[in-house]
């Protein structure tokens, strides 16, 4: 793997999961130039020295603009995904509404995602398809926040066809993480309106180049409802201390 920078394009460092994908889908909508370079999390290729001077909380996705607009020449180097969302929209001029109302509406379900969504899906995934048997408490507790989190986006749609005003960056930071909610025992056609949204997001071009394309499409085995670990990838994902 190298992680080698272009003097041009913009570069992705990628992870096939949920966070990497809303990422490259908002690259592929708005047309930019970008190339990738994949890490493999199980092999622990985000703990080398090389990756902890892009991002020393060693987490991707990461993005990386060589030559900024008004950046007198320095690179910028991002390691937010919610960064990177606003970023990437503010670059192209596209799927963030110059308008006041607009724009912060799209912001606000954006830090929804960020602070909510994401982290207790997150959860929900870890405890179901990682963790050792005999945690019941935390699958259950995490699987009905998802739950909670998917009414309040169920009432949010009931009206509108996008999360804000228009298609934006707050529905692509959402739309990955419903990919595999069976996983966690719920089925999306118990949210009709969450359903309809993803469907309708879901066969947009571009994000349909982000599952298919060799480079950035998710491999089954990543998405398997229980996976089963090396002691070697346990400890590259999550601690040698919770390995024990």
């Amino acid at each position: 793997m190298s992680i080698n920078q272009s003097d041009e394009k913009l570069i992705l460092h990628y992870v096939r999961t949920s966070n990497g994908q809303k990422i490259a889908i908002l690259l592929e909508e708005a047309g930019i130039d970008y190339e990738t370079v994949e890490y493999d999390i199980f092999a622990g290729d985000h703990l080398i020295p090389a990756f902890r001077e892009i991002n020393p909380n060693q987490r991707l996705p990461a993005l990386v603009d060589p030559a900024p607009v008004g950046g007198g020449g320095q690179a910028l180097v991002l390691a937010e995904t919610g960064a990177m969302l606003l970023y990437l929209s503010e670059k192209s001029g596209k799927f963030l509404s110059p308008d006041i109302y607009r724009k912060m509406e799209a912001v606000q379900w954006l830090a929804w995602q960020i602070s909510g969504l994401g982290p207790m899906l997150g959860q929900a995934y870890h405890f179901a398809r990682y963790a050792p048997g005999g945690q019941k408490y935390a699958v259950d507790r995490y699987a009905r926040e998802a739950r909670r989190l998917l009414s309040v986006m169920e009432a949010r749609l009931a009206d509108r066809k996008y999360l804000a005003v228009e298609y934006s960056i707050a529905d692509m930071a959402c739309w990955p993480w419903l990919q595999n909610v069976a996983n966690i025992g719920i089925d999306r056609a118990e949210y009709p309106q969450v359903q309809q949204w993803f469907e309708t997001i879901r066969s947009r071009p571009a994000v349909q180049h982000v599952l298919n394309a060799d480079e950035l499409a998710v491999p089954s085995g990543y998405t398997q409802k229980r996976m089963q670990l090396t002691p070697n990838q346990w400890s590259n994902l999550f601690g040698r201390t919770i390995a024990t």
